[in-house]
């Protein structure tokens, strides 16, 4: 209910921006809706060719049941539960242990796990994580995200067309310009917020999917892991296909120093008991970490796991 009522409040708070900047800047919703259109029109291409893009720089290859038929298995049962299609199944050979969903539409979905992470977590904890990705699929998250990020993209369009815009109100124009960078800036954090709560979501449909929160809490816990373990250069070549990760793994060399809170006899994997123990716990997040998370598509990994804690299996 509480991830619900996020989402309500974000959404409203966004509408009311756009509402706050046509009243003051635009004085009315004719501008608005222009480069409301052509936003949409970037947008709307954007997601069309989106798919062939994503396999394209993640060298995607589709596999077959007798290819791959633990894969096929577990993810035809997750589809079946969560009451979609079967995804196309793909695996990458990104260097980084990593699992991803994209598609256009639940028709159009595809589930896509990495070499390494088939080598990194046992078939319970990889089984968590196509729920995972299969609850993004349910949800249409990509189409709700990328409807979002249509508000930023407005104001960016706006505050590029009216700082750069001559005349002799160039005053008035460059002060529109100005406000509607502010705006851009604080949808953009908005649509982030929004970004992750979705991945809130989709942890606690992998749950109601039949898996239990300690196999995810401790997929999470060995991608962080495994991803600190990846080179710098490799992870920079990953930055522009994050937001469909599973975790930021960008941010996972300064998520490990906070996970030591949860793994008390550092076995490498959170148990019922561990996990029960920090449903009782408050964790503690240094604020530069809080800072990193405003600007991040994911949780801070301690309060994933944190809310994964209160959720109880099905």
């Amino acid at each position: 209910m509480w991830l619900q009522i996020r989402m309500y409040l974000l959404l409203a708070a966004l509408f009311g921006i756009v509402y706050t900047f046509v009243a003051i800047f635009l004085g009315g919703a004719g501008g608005f809706i222009f480069y409301g259109v052509l936003a949409s029109v970037f947008m709307l291409i954007q997601y069309m060719i989106g798919p062939k893009m994503v396999e394209w720089s993640m060298k995607v290859r589709y596999v077959s049941e007798q290819e791959a038929p633990q894969l096929h298995i577990m993810v035809s049962e997750l589809a079946k539960r969560a009451g979609i299609p079967k995804p196309k199944i793909g695996i990458s050979p990104a260097p980084i242990p990593n699992a991803f969903a994209f598609g256009r539409w639940r028709g159009d979905g595809r589930v896509c796990v990495t070499e390494q992470i088939m080598k990194l977590l046992t078939k319970e904890e990889l089984k968590a994580v196509l729920g995972h990705e299969i609850a993004h699929l349910k949800n249409r998250d990509v189409m709700v995200i990328t409807m979002l990020s249509v508000l930023p993209t407005i104001f960016w369009y706006i505050a590029w067309s009216f700082i750069w815009s001559g005349g002799r109100n160039r005053g008035n124009t460059v002060l529109v310009g100005i406000g509607a960078f502010l705006m851009y800036f604080i949808t953009n954090l908005l649509v982030l917020y929004g970004s992750r709560i979705r991945e809130y979501y989709a942890d606690r449909d992998s749950v109601k999917l039949g898996n239990r929160p300690h196999h995810m809490a401790t997929a999470l816990f060995k991608l962080v892991y495994g991803s600190a373990r990846i080179p710098k250069d490799a992870l920079k070549q990953m930055e522009g296909q994050k937001a469909f990760f599973v975790n930021d793994p960008s941010r996972a060399r300064s998520e490990i120093t906070e996970l030591k809170q949860i793994d008390t006899d550092l076995s490498g994997t959170i148990d019922p008991h561990e996990l029960a123990a920090l449903r009782e716990k408050s964790v503690k997040i240094s604020t530069s970490d809080k800072l990193m998370e405003m600007m991040s598509t994911h949780p801070n990994m301690l309060k994933r796991i944190k809310h994964l804690s209160s959720l109880k299996a099905y």
